[in-house]
């Protein structure tokens, strides 16, 4: 069985949301030799080491009895860190007035990468101010979106 991330989002989500986490993101990395499943859970508190750990461990119980994944694989839990990833539209939402950086699919406003303040989020839509502009950006055309950091 080849699991899609889709897939295993939809099979994990359920299982971590009701240890009272937040899948913030999820990666899957079958490449040759042995694979990688690295989980990404938040939650307002933050995440320690224990949550880590206890999430790892319902986690494998679940991939053991389901046996999404052919093949070895590791497994890895941890927090999204300073400069996570904004995946979900409630990311976006979350996180308004904080700076950003993107990388787009096209250009978009002469623009492939931008970076700046996040305004808003409208439905499918985002609206960051960069240093000279504000330009909308539409969800579908961000190929990744992280936080960057305050330090």
């Amino acid at each position: 069985m080849n699991p899609t991330r889709e897939n295993l989002t939809e099979m994990l989500e359920p299982a971590i949301e009701a240890m009272g986490f937040e899948l913030a993101d999820l990666e899957l990395n079958l490449g040759h030799g042995r694979g990688m499943l690295r989980l990404f859970i938040d939650r307002e508190e933050g995440i320690e080491l224990a949550d880590c750990e206890a999430v790892s461990h319902q986690v494998s119980g679940l991939l053991d009895v389901e046996d999404p994944i052919a093949g070895g694989y590791r497994l890895e839990v941890s927090s999204p860190g300073l400069d996570r990833k904004l995946v979900k539209p409630e990311h976006f939402d979350r996180f308004v007035g904080r700076q950003i950086k993107t990388r787009l699919k096209r250009l978009i406003e002469g623009h492939r990468r931008v970076k700046g303040q996040l305004l808003s989020r409208h439905g499918e839509t985002v609206v960051v101010q960069s240093e000279n502009e504000t330009i909308a950006i539409s969800l579908a055309d961000i190929e990744v979106a992280r936080l960057v950091p305050d330090l």
